[in-house]
């Protein structure tokens, strides 16, 4: 597995518990005390370091090859998928998968941003960054659960929408603007969950949503902390810093009322425990559903629409 640069300190720990292990086992030694002793000293230092990580290194979590990505949370969350693709203009985005599913028994459509693990798959998927007619693709897909009556859950994994000409010659901007004016429309609850990176336009694209919730240990922002440190410090090496001036993170975003809530994560990560995450995103879901069940549709579109008024206000002391 990957292993990130401030865990280097839990796994050299590890290391060490295995050979004492071994040697107990291997020699036929009495080395419990020693064992113990190693395994609460790994148990501290898990505990200090994932319980005081910084908004860069939630970054560098959010961005781990093993952490489970859109499709990951279908097959464990969801059930009955049933993919469908095309924006009905100009062809199909893998980067954007998308279609109808049951989640605790409920029907709805669900739309997310799917990275790959490796570079043939990445290459495939667009390394999660889609293009026009991924969103086009979703805004289809969210006007067809609008004519049935069905919630949408979105799920944002991306560093932001693809900046390449083809994307600019077919309109990249004008797509995910419709998409900002469409979804706010919608007549039906929209749930938007940030699974990992939630990068620019590209991740607000299919963010406009009744509830706006992050996993623990994603980010969510304008810009990524290497573009801002190289704008502001001219220099990437300041992506640290950016991080955390930027307040990115889940529990800054949470206390600014920018989401509406953090789904908990395993210690180091959801890539150390796929099933558990899923279970917490899935019982998230289900919960927030039942809330916005209650409003009628004009209350719904109002709160929406009260929701993203707020942003920016400004309350002087």
């Amino acid at each position: 597995m990957q292993l990130l640069e401030f865990e280097k300190p839990i796994a050299e720990l590890e290391r060490e518990l295995d050979k004492l292990r071994a040697k107990s086992t291997s020699q036929d030694i009495d080395m419990s005390g020693d064992i113990a002793s190693m395994e609460a000293k790994l148990e501290e230092t898990r505990q200090r370091i994932y319980k005081n990580l910084t908004p860069w290194q939630r970054v560098q979590i959010a961005r781990h090859t093993q952490r489970p990505f859109t499709l990951d949370y279908i097959s464990r969350a969801f059930t009955d998928f049933c993919e469908l693709h095309g924006d009905r203009r100009i062809g199909d985005d893998h980067s954007m998968p998308g279609g109808f599913a049951r989640i605790g028994g409920r029907r709805v459509v669900v739309i997310g941003h799917q990275k790959g693990r490796d570079t043939k798959e990445n290459l495939k998927r667009n390394f999660g960054s889609a293009h026009p007619e991924g969103y086009r693709k979703a805004m289809r897909l969210m006007k067809l659960a609008e004519k049935f009556g069905l919630p949408v859950i979105t799920m944002i994994d991306t560093p932001g929408a693809y900046p390449g000409i083809g994307a600019e010659e077919r309109n990249i901007a004008e797509a995910i603007g419709y998409n900002l004016r469409e979804m706010m429309m919608l007549k039906v609850p929209v749930i938007a969950i940030v699974l990992g990176e939630g990068g620019s336009g590209g991740a607000l694209g299919i963010g406009v949503a009744d509830k706006v919730l992050m996993l623990e240990n994603a980010y969510y922002s304008v810009i990524s902390p290497e573009g801002c440190a190289a704008i502001l410090w001219k220099h990437r090496k300041h992506a640290p810093e950016a991080a955390e001036a930027m307040k990115l993170a889940a529990p800054d975003l949470l206390k600014l009322g920018l989401v509406d809530g953090v789904i908990p994560e395993a210690a180091g990560g959801a890539h150390h425990d796929h099933a558990g995450t899923a279970v917490a995103l899935r019982d998230a879901i289900l919960s927030n559903l039942d809330e916005l069940d209650r409003l009628s549709t004009g209350e719904l579109l109002d709160a929406r629409y009260a929701k993203f008024r707020a942003f920016g206000e400004w309350e002087g002391k």
